[in-house]
């Protein structure tokens, strides 16, 4: 870059963090901004496999590599498929010197980033409204104080409800028609043996027509369940969700006729429910170029979390930072980053509604098994905080 531009991130999260400590790698400044008050004021949400072709090549990138691994579970990429009758269908297990889909928990993947960042990067607090192209190809950052702020290139890595997007595109997230409902259980291996031994080391999914139960072992003993149908949004009409045991209640009538070991998974859980219905944008989803102005991650292609989209934000973040680095203007930084990212962007949509469709059909088919071809290596993971209402 002949001049040093100013640089806005919109969103701490892994993409929008990885592209700052690429900049910063290579001297050029950059400020976060993150509506969020501090890093722990909400959960991260669970475990992320990171895939060798897309999110190890961004941490590669970060100079964080070797401490992504050190931080990492590869016996966590471990994955069992059950029929509803908890019959064990399909187990893989990832050799010892396999590091082709380590896991590792979203929250310290998040932190990894922050610390790796010089002091005074993110500013906390500071929720956009809005983001203004002004003459001249720089952007205009409006806060929510009635403050704003100008700069060469605006950077929206702000998931799915993107306030940067609308200065881009008309698109807004839908339903899919799959809700997932998580839950929780900690210190599983002693508190809850039966829920350790279906799940293993990594991942377990158990499935029957439009209905399946995924669980996944995060660090320190806890778990997360995924309880994911095929169904209106409105699913929990006349239920208050603050209310456990009516919740419960609901979702074992939806999984009646499943075996009882599978049904604990239900019955067992610590604390309440959290429902989380799932939004994509539309495919494929693309703008006109307006200078000064891009996005990354579920800000740019948000699709259903069949293991592709923190992964997508990464190899997003780092390979921007990258154009900016090698070309002399933010415009044709974005070019080169625009005509990769969207084409792949369109390729893992059309993949990602493919496998949503096999996983969740709109049938009550009992059928549990699937071509091979047709089950990621962990089928619908963790959302994470993009895919929250």
């Amino acid at each position: 870059m002949s001049t040093t531009p100013r640089i806005a991130i919109v969103g701490a999260g892994l993409g929008g963090l990885v592209c700052a400590r690429v900049l910063q790698r290579h001297g050029v400044p950059v400020t976060v901004f993150e509506r969020e008050s501090d890093p722990d004021s909400r959960s991260q949400g669970g475990t992320l496999d990171i895939h060798h072709e897309t999110g190890q090549v961004a941490l590669r990138a970060a100079g964080l590599f070797d401490e992504f691994l050190a931080l990492s579970r590869p016996d966590g990429q471990e994955w069992r498929l059950y029929d509803r009758h908890a019959t064990l269908i399909r187990h893989d297990q990832a050799a010892e010197d396999d590091l082709s889909r380590p896991e590792i928990d979203r929250g310290l993947l998040r932190a990894l980033l922050l610390d790796s960042l010089a002091p005074g990067t993110v500013r906390w607090s500071h929720s956009v409204q809005s983001v203004i192209p002004l003459p001249h190809g720089t952007a205009r950052l409006q806060h929510h104080d009635r403050t704003a702020e100008d700069f060469d290139l605006v950077i929206g890595a702000d998931g799915a409800w993107s306030r940067v997007r609308p200065a881009l595109s008309d698109a807004q997230p839908s339903y899919a028609g799959v809700t997932m409902v998580e839950a929780h259980f900690d210190d599983v291996d002693h508190r809850h043996p039966g829920i350790a031994q279906l799940v293993g080391a990594g991942t377990m999914s158990a499935k029957a027509g439009r209905r399946s139960l995924v669980m996944q072992r995060n660090s320190n003993g806890h778990v997360r369940a995924y309880l994911t149908f095929r169904g209106p949004r409105d699913w929990h009409a006349g239920l208050d969700l603050a209310d456990t045991e009516a919740v419960r209640a609901r979702l074992l009538a939806q999984y009646e006729g499943w075996d009882e070991s599978l049904l604990d998974i239900l019955r067992d859980t610590e604390g309440g429910f959290i429902n989380r219905p799932m939004f994509v944008l539309p495919v494929p989803h693309t703008w006109r170029r307006v200078p000064g102005i891009t996005l990354l991650g579920d800000a740019a292609h948000l699709m259903p979390p069949v293991g592709v989209g923190a992964n997508l934000a990464l190899l997003d973040g780092a390979e921007l930072a990258q154009a900016v680095i090698g070309h002399p203007t933010v415009d044709e930084a974005l070019d080169a980053y625009e005509g990769v990212m969207l084409a792949r962007a369109l390729d893992n949509a059309k993949t990602a509604q493919h496998l949503l469709a096999t996983l969740m059909p709109d049938t009550d088919s009992d059928d549990a098994l699937f071509p091979d071809a047709a089950w990621p290596a962990g089928p619908l993971p963790d959302p994470g905080p993009a895919h929250t209402t």
